[in-house]
């Protein structure tokens, strides 16, 4: 199941882990204790680093261990699936959809 977030920006985004329990109230609380950096930090880190349009976010739970997921689009209409960091912004992988 998933549950939409409001994010600065404007863009969709949704919190769930693989068990398929709602978490955005996980992923609220893991930032108020600072096990995860703020959407909007990450986003202004990535953009910079990704060549395209962030078009979704997600951010998921495998194992307990939180990653954020951000849907691109380059500009040749190309696909991105870019999974983030959520502490330190970097990308771990980026696979074409």
């Amino acid at each position: 199941m998933l549950a939409a977030l409001t994010l600065a920006g404007g863009l969709p985004a949704a919190a769930h882990d693989h068990s398929g329990r709602r978490d955005h109230d996980d992923a609220r609380l893991a930032v108020q204790r600072g096990e995860i950096r703020p959407l909007a930090e990450l986003l202004t880190i990535v953009r910079d680093k990704l060549p395209g349009e962030i078009t979704g976010v997600e951010i998921e739970r495998h194992h307990g261990e939180w990653l954020y997921e951000f849907i691109v689009v380059d500009k040749r209409g190309r696909l991105f699936e870019v999974h983030v960091d959520p502490q330190s912004g970097a990308i771990r992988d980026t696979k074409e959809k």
